[in-house]
């Protein structure tokens, strides 16, 4: 099947770019594997054709909105994101107009349509950053993840006004095996992801986003870590740290399967059927295109 994608790669000039979230074998068939932040940047600056996206529906928006001339595919186009979801586009709308006056940052797990109705948009690598860019005298909206902005609230002392959103995943974790497993294993460093509930944050030895996560293990040298995200990302950290243990925390239902639903829709299949037709493309109207496109840019101009 390897060689059959890299046929069909090759017969239409496409780039396949994966999320750490991903299933191993999609990461590893991958041209390059990032975070939302390194695939955003990834999408603009690709010279291929066809861009197929192995991640989730706002994800492969954002890559299409940074290239309009390029086709954009989705293995599976039910690949959703519940945080995404969280923030309907006319519910937002409606919202907002009670903060006309704030500036509204919003995280890239939203829809074309929450960018478009955003000032500038971040990810959990840069969200600081680009709350500190914003004038203190300025009101800021922060959505849709609400767990992040408290996180980033306390980072960086700014009274944002929160959409009441969450990630299903990062928002499941339980404290109780938490502890548990910092009992078991003392010596293991607790890595986190801003998504999470304060409850898990305060345990954790380092908060950081995914990219963060992995440069985190691979400049430590501790032999044991408990992980507080989607445990996709554990694949590519044993890729390069083969001596460490990677422990996945459990949710509140004791299972360590919490795997986002919505990221494993990608399947190998679904990706040579996508490729072998030209299918399931992302197309979005010309003027969200451009509204959506700018609180990007300005986001890319921070950092």
């Amino acid at each position: 099947m390897l060689n059959y994608i890299q046929q069909l790669k090759e017969k239409n000039n496409v780039v396949i770019l994966a999320h750490y979230y991903q299933g191993p074998e999609i990461q590893d068939v991958a041209d390059f594997v990032g975070d939302s932040l390194d695939l955003s940047r990834k999408a603009a600056d690709t010279g291929a054709d066809v861009i197929l996206f192995c991640g989730v529906h706002f994800m492969a928006e954002t890559a299409k909105i940074v290239n309009p001339t390029k086709k954009v595919l989705l293995p599976d186009m039910d690949a959703g994101c519940s945080l995404a979801d969280s923030a309907p586009g006319d519910e937002f709308k409606k919202w907002l107009e009670n903060y006309s006056d704030h500036v509204v940052i919003s995280y890239i797990n939203c829809s074309a349509e929450v960018k478009g109705m955003s000032d500038i948009i971040c990810t959990s690598a840069n969200a600081k950053k680009v709350i500190e860019s914003i004038p203190k005298d300025k009101k800021i909206v922060f959505a849709p993840d609400r767990l992040l902005g408290q996180y980033m609230i306390k980072e960086t002392g700014r009274n944002m006004v929160l959409w009441n959103g969450t990630c299903q995943v990062h928002e499941m974790f339980s404290e109780r095996e938490l502890v548990r497993l910092k009992v078991k294993h003392e010596n293991a460093k607790v890595l986190a992801h801003p998504e999470c509930d304060e409850n898990i944050l305060v345990h954790a030895d380092f908060i950081g986003s995914t990219s963060a996560l992995i440069k985190n293990v691979n400049e430590t040298k501790n032999e044991k870590y408990i992980i507080a995200t989607e445990p996709g990302v554990i694949h590519h950290m044993k890729k390069y740290n083969s001596g460490k243990e990677f422990i996945p925390l459990p949710s509140n239902t004791g299972c360590a399967c919490n795997e986002c639903p919505h990221m494993r829709l990608n399947t190998m299949e679904k990706i040579v059927k996508s490729l072998e037709n030209m299918e399931h493309e992302i197309t979005l109207n010309e003027s969200l295109r451009e509204r959506a496109l700018k609180p990007l840019n300005r986001m890319f101009e921070i950092i």
